[in-house]
């Protein structure tokens, strides 16, 4: 199955009546933004994937943006992350590509954690959002494992879509440990999340 990655924003499978219900969510304890660390090492499939995907991974410095996030921005991201949710079926990268880690647009319908990613990032960017504030994030999900998700920053807070949770929520409801995303700044540079344990992280199969 092919996957139509440059669609607009108007062919998702969300209605407008349900997705005018849709709000806001505060994120707990009001604590908006996560801490930013140190300059971390890229996860494994990063620079692979660059090296196939060069348009995708521009780097050179620009100044940080947040999206405000409206009513419709709210809808569009929502509609996207369960687009893709629905549309790609899970499958490990052992399973794929017959390689343990491997990065890439799930156009055949497969993929795991960070394919999803990949997938909703590329299309907000098409749609006209700013890459920067669409960050591939890499996190320990709550049994502990890598993952990927990606970070909306918002001037409401940082909002997370997720191929395990078809609801976008605030960074703080994941309950997930945060480890590193790219740099609002650089897509190619990659910063902590503030938590210093040493683990070698990589965005797992999910």
């Amino acid at each position: 199955m092919g996957l139509a990655i440059v669609a607009g924003l108007t062919g998702f499978s969300t209605s407008s009546q349900a997705a005018s219900r849709i709000t806001i969510p505060a994120p707990q304890n009001h604590v908006l933004y996560a801490s930013l660390g140190d300059t971390a090492r890229a996860p494994i499939g990063w620079i692979e994937f660059c090296s196939e995907n060069a348009a995708d991974c521009k780097g050179g410095a620009t100044q940080a943006r947040d999206i405000v996030m409206t009513q419709t921005a709210w809808k569009d991201l929502v509609r996207v992350n369960r687009w893709v949710n629905e549309n790609v079926k899970p499958m490990t990268d052992m399973e794929h590509w017959g390689v343990v880690e491997k990065w890439s647009y799930p156009t055949d319908g497969y993929g795991d954690c960070e394919d999803y990613v990949l997938m909703k990032r590329k299309m907000l960017i098409d749609a006209g959002w700013p890459r920067e504030a669409l960050l591939v994030t890499v996190v320990r999900d709550r049994k502990g494992e890598g993952h990927a998700v990606l970070t909306v920053k918002s001037d409401k807070g940082e909002f997370v879509l997720d191929n395990q949770n078809e609801d976008v929520v605030a960074w703080t409801d994941t309950g997930y440990r945060f480890v590193k995303r790219q740099s609002q700044t650089d897509p190619n540079v990659w910063v902590s999340l503030g938590d210093n344990r040493p683990a070698a992280v990589t965005a797992a199969s999910n």
